[in-house]
């Protein structure tokens, strides 16, 4: 959970920095939000995969501490950026860290908890992500406040840096030492054995296969949840932009806000997800992870719609609040519902593409969507808050409907994995 609250410190930390890296850079909001989205995931296709395979057969523990030190060092790096390909260049850098953590967290948590369990664990490891992301704008506000006030700092060999570089430099310190925490202290259970009793791990071309005849339950499945993150990771992306544009808040502030909103009621949201889901599950429900994720996604959608067009920033608060509270319902079923039907040596490579390709949809064409509806349709960086509620119009509905599609492949996909 540690390991993924630094995940996404250190990826979300960004969006708070938008208007001084933008002003400093001279950026539009698409070349920001490749920078936030495409620059980061776009290694996630290409080294994901490689890692996913040492993940379905080497120390998984191991994976994830060389990859949290990975990514901390180049978030320390995007300090030192001062141009839009130097930022990208470390970006793509802290894409690639990142990478190994996933595939090994859910392997090595999947291989530890009994499937009745298994969706509150995960919802609790994704307490990370919200506490990250609201520590990306708690300390992040907090941090370009105060370094703002301090302005510009000369440091030894590395010259003057802005408040924004100095803020990316820190966040990035934490996770090395982090890494030697986990792997002194996280144990690597043991590996279920296949139905001729040996530790087979099945070649690329294996896995491919099963997904391919089981496509009908992959790919609504995914589809669901990567336009799902689509339309949650445009609105954070550029919460605290629009904030500040429309309602005329300091640079922190939104992120204070956001945070601190974000912590009350996402964990909530986390722990109602995984208990329904393992509860559903308990009673039978071979759908119960997707199920919930269903029944979550017609929560998130008026409230996404709703929040950019509010009146006050106080009531757009609120709008937030309902979105990011059932947004966090869905969010460890929809993990946990990878893992159940996925034999245990594929769980490496299958979660590795999972999380590449929620990645790609939601990282990084929903800032993106957001960015080019403000730049190229609207031609005006005051009318942020129409190109949120425009993107969410057009997500929301896609996304509950692939949910719904999702439902029963997927319930066909648990029975034959449980060998019913």
């Amino acid at each position: 959970m540690i390991a993924l609250t630094l995940n996404f410190l250190d990826r979300q930390l960004l969006t708070l920095l938008a208007t001084p890296i933008k002003r400093d850079l001279i950026l539009s909001d698409t070349q920001f939000s490749l920078l936030v989205g495409f620059a980061f995931v776009i290694f996630y296709l290409g080294v994901g995969i490689p890692i996913s395979r040492l993940v379905d057969r080497g120390p998984r523990k191991w994976i994830i501490g060389a990859g949290i030190a990975f990514w901390s060092l180049m978030t320390a790096a995007c300090g030192l950026a001062s141009s839009f390909w130097q930022l990208a260049l470390t970006r793509m850098g802290v894409g690639i860290g990142e990478s190994c953590n996933g595939p090994a967290t859910y392997s090595i948590t999947t291989d530890m908890m009994p499937r009745a369990q298994l969706a509150r664990a995960i919802s609790i490891i994704n307490i990370g992500i919200v506490a990250g992301s609201s520590g990306a704008l708690l300390m992040g506000g907090w941090l370009i406040v105060w370094l703002t006030s301090v302005g510009d700092v000369a440091v030894p060999l590395l010259g003057t840096l802005r408040p924004w570089q100095l803020s990316l430099m820190i966040v990035g310190v934490p996770g090395l030492l982090w890494a030697l925490v986990l792997v002194a202290t996280v144990p690597e259970p043991p590996r279920p054995l296949s139905a001729s009793g040996k530790a087979e791990v099945p070649s690329f071309g294996a896995v491919l296969a099963f997904l391919s005849r089981w496509r009908s339950a992959y790919l609504p499945m995914v589809a669901a949840v990567g336009i799902k993150s689509a339309l949650s990771f445009g609105t954070v992306v550029w919460a605290p932009s629009y904030f500040e544009r429309q309602f005329g808040w300091a640079i922190g502030i939104p992120g204070i806000a956001l945070g601190l909103l974000a912590l009350a009621v996402s964990p909530i949201g986390l722990i109602l997800g995984g208990w329904l889901a393992d509860r559903l599950a308990g009673q039978g429900r071979d759908d119960a992870h997707m199920r919930v994720v269903f029944w979550a996604s017609w929560g998130v959608v008026p409230f996404a719609i709703l929040f950019p067009l509010m009146p006050t920033p106080w009531l757009g608060l609120v709008m937030i609040a309902g979105a990011l509270f059932f947004g966090a319902i869905g969010n460890g079923p929809a993990n946990a519902a990878l893992q159940v039907i996925t034999p245990a040596r594929m769980r490496g490579t299958v979660s590795a593409l999972y999380i590449a390709v929620f990645n790609l949809i939601g990282y990084g064409l929903g800032p993106l969507i957001v960015a080019q509806l403000t730049d190229r349709l609207f031609q005006d960086e005051s009318r942020l808050g129409t190109s949120l509620a425009i993107a969410a119009i057009l997500l929301g509905p896609l996304g509950l409907l692939m949910s719904w599609l999702s439902l029963r492949p997927f319930a066909a996909a648990v029975r034959h994995a449980e060998g019913s």
